[in-house]
């Protein structure tokens, strides 16, 4: 047994005796709250587990067996961190309701005008006349004196040209004119193919297709193409339209529409998955049978560093995997199917670690990548009266990631056990539903906190000399003469260290402990990131004690369960949460 089992009984055993439950039951509880436990994260020596680092001193032969490196094998497949079955297309957040909202005014230059269209003429000198005329069914308009004038066809920038040829012919001098095309015709455009609502829509000649693609709730996205759209009139294909030309630099043919016409969305065509370091992880719509590697770059924008490239697909001889760097990547063809995944695969000859706490000089270290927590130190300059150096610390990325992995497994584990569980009485599922409750709330406001990463390398055996990684912060914290009293207690505050006094003193000071705190589960955290029982510990100055919060249930297997999860939150993330 370990020394966590047997801390663990022992808070059981408080717990038990607390709810006057009897030995049998307790017995029983242990025995399944110890199976749970071990079927969960390892606990080491301490109260809770504690990132350690694992160093391998044995010399490590490099040298290939065998060459892998063709174009039916490669290195191990790079995972890919989207699923690529749920890939959305290229321009799938295109239509959202943007384009619909508000409909042209039809009067643009290059509109051409058609009857029904009105026209307002305004004439003063030697004739006068003031009024709006309609563009009648054989595309005049009536010049009151002078007598009808064809326009139809003509672009809104031509029509004033022509009226005033027209008055002047007759009234060669002293005649000013003044014309505006007011107002045009609606038009209605039928829009079909693989949209989400086929169907006939209202708007000017002169409005775009994504004005009517966006009123039919825009393109299917599991079938419908952003590079086969059709401008259909009188059963002729007048334009087609390929929206990666407006996605990628806005340009977008403008034809003038007509009552009846039809857009027509194709069915998407070959398409291949991209992935990894990329700005733009889409599903890309290939046009002709393939596409270079180099467009396709320019298509998925890299993020910076990316290195190399996984191309995976079927080829006439079978499935192929071929890693490749960048370089060679860009002169590659991208067939239909591919699977296209970026990303940074060097490694760098530097790593850069980051200060911060109580130090002199700069915050920030370029070292080479077996840098050792050792040679950093010696290379800082501290204060010494001011600087608890002897309690420096690491903050990393992939403990981080470890604490957080570890906590929702615990969370996951949490739920499974608990709320699928069935009653055989009123009274027992009255008591179910409760405890349902105060596990689902008590999962999400634990879902949201983000472990620290502490790495703890101080003890009282001095300071391990660890391998750095990239991205380390390295924490010098000031010497420190006070102590931290949180969680549950009345006053949460700061009271200065004083010598030889002991926890009483200091939960005394915080008003002492609230109705749900647990005088049982007292934590102190040291500056060095460690977490210790309180009752195996003498405080020092820059210790924080934390109160934890009481289990507010009678299951004595859910309040063990619980327990372990709040000592693993306060461990990763400092914090006592509460219930």
């Amino acid at each position: 047994m370990t020394i966590m089992d047997e801390r663990l009984g022992r808070a059981v055993l408080r717990l038990a005796r607390r709810l006057s439950l009897p030995v049998l039951l307790l017995m029983l509880s242990w025995s399944m709250a110890n199976s749970v436990a071990a079927q969960g994260i390892a606990l080491p020596d301490d109260i809770l587990p504690q990132a350690r680092e694992q160093t391998d001193e044995g010399t490590i032969n490099d040298s290939p067996r065998a060459n892998w490196n063709n174009d039916r094998y490669g290195p191990p497949s790079i995972p890919s961190p989207i699923d690529v079955e749920l890939l959305p297309p290229f321009g799938a957040n295109l239509f959202t309701g943007g384009f619909r909202g508000t409909m042209a005014d039809g009067l643009n230059r290059d509109y051409r005008i058609k009857p029904g269209d009105q026209v307002t003429l305004r004439a003063w000198g030697a004739v006068e006349f003031d009024r709006v005329v309609p563009v009648d069914a054989q595309g005049n308009i009536f010049l009151p004196s002078i007598g009808p004038l064809a326009v139809q066809g003509m672009s809104h920038g031509q029509l004033d040209a022509r009226v005033r040829e027209a008055i002047q012919s007759i009234y060669p001098e002293n005649v000013q004119v003044y014309t505006n095309l007011q107002g045009v015709q609606p038009v209605g455009i039928y829009v079909t193919g693989y949209v989400h609502s086929p169907g006939r829509y209202a708007g000017t000649p002169s409005d775009s297709i994504l004005y009517f693609l966006d009123q039919a709730g825009g393109i299917d996205n599991a079938l419908g193409s952003y590079r086969s759209i059709s401008l259909m009139r009188q059963g002729q294909r007048l334009a087609s339209f390929d929206l990666y030309d407006f996605l990628l630099d806005g340009s977008i043919a403008r034809p003038q529409l007509r009552d009846g016409d039809t857009i027509v969305v194709g069915e998407r065509g070959p398409s291949i998955a991209v992935t990894g370091d990329v700005e733009r992880a889409y599903r890309y719509e290939l046009q002709s049978g393939q596409l270079s590697g180099s467009d396709l770059v320019s298509l998925a924008r890299l993020k910076s560093g990316v290195s190399h490239v996984l191309l995976r697909g079927e080829r006439a001889t079978g499935p192929v995997a071929t890693y490749l760097t960048l370089d060679e990547f860009l002169a590659r063809q991208v067939q239909p199917g591919d699977e296209v995944i970026f990303n940074a695969d060097h490694q760098e000859g530097t790593i850069v670690v980051a200060l911060e706490g109580s130090f002199l000089g700069p915050s920030r270290f370029a070292l080479p990548r077996d840098a050792r927590l050792g040679e950093l130190l010696d290379a800082v300059a501290i204060l010494s009266d001011m600087s608890a150096s002897h309690n420096v610390s690491i903050r990393r990325e992939s403990v981080a990631r470890q604490q957080k992995e570890a906590l929702e497994d615990s969370l996951r584990r949490l739920e499974t056990t608990y709320l699928g569980t069935s009653s055989s009485t009123d009274e027992e599922a009255r008591i179910r539903i409760r405890e349902a409750e105060l596990i689902q709330m008590f999962v999400a406001r634990a879902r949201q906190l983000e472990p620290s990463g502490r790495l703890v390398v101080a003890s009282d055996q001095g300071v391990a000399d660890i391998r750095l990684q990239d991205g380390d912060v390295i924490t010098l914290p000031e010497a420190m003469d006070s102590v931290l009293i949180s969680g549950e207690v009345v006053v949460p505050q700061a009271v200065v260290y004083q010598p030889g006094s002991g926890l009483d003193h200091y939960l005394d000071a915080a008003g002492g402990l609230t109705q749900r705190g647990d005088e049982d589960n007292i934590l102190v955290v040291r500056q060095n990131g460690a977490v210790r029982s309180a009752d195996d510990v003498d405080l020092r100055a820059g210790d924080e004690i934390l109160v934890m919060p009481a289990v507010p249930t009678k299951n004595l297997q859910l309040a063990t369960s619980l327990t372990q999860i709040l000592y693993q939150i306060a461990v990763a993330t400092k914090v006592a949460i509460d219930l």
